[in-house]
């Protein structure tokens, strides 16, 4: 996923926690940190991983984890081909043989 406007989804979240009746202060302001300073966590608080697979036959949610890195994407570029992938099914492939 590409993120496009990472202040406007860390605003979104900022109004989301602020938004919460249920949470506690002390947590409310741990919260507030964690998504200013992350951009994958403000995207926890906006993307709920069990409504995204709960429809999916045969899928149960056992456990989710977020995480993001900060890329310079050029789509002009001849090394990013959106049809190579990053080598990762090559090892796979080497180890099963």
């Amino acid at each position: 996923m590409e993120i496009g406007d990472a202040d406007a989804v860390t605003k979104a979240a900022l109004e989301r926690i602020a938004d919460d009746p249920d949470m506690p202060d002390d947590e409310r302001g741990h919260s507030e940190s964690a998504v200013t300073e992350d951009t994958a966590e403000a995207l926890a608080y906006l993307v709920d991983p069990f409504d995204l697979v709960s429809e999916v036959p045969g899928v149960e949610l056992a456990q989710a984890s977020w995480s993001s890195e900060q890329i310079s994407y050029d789509p002009d570029s001849p090394e990013w081909d959106l049809g190579e992938d990053d080598g990762a099914e090559d090892d796979e492939e080497d180890v099963l043989g």
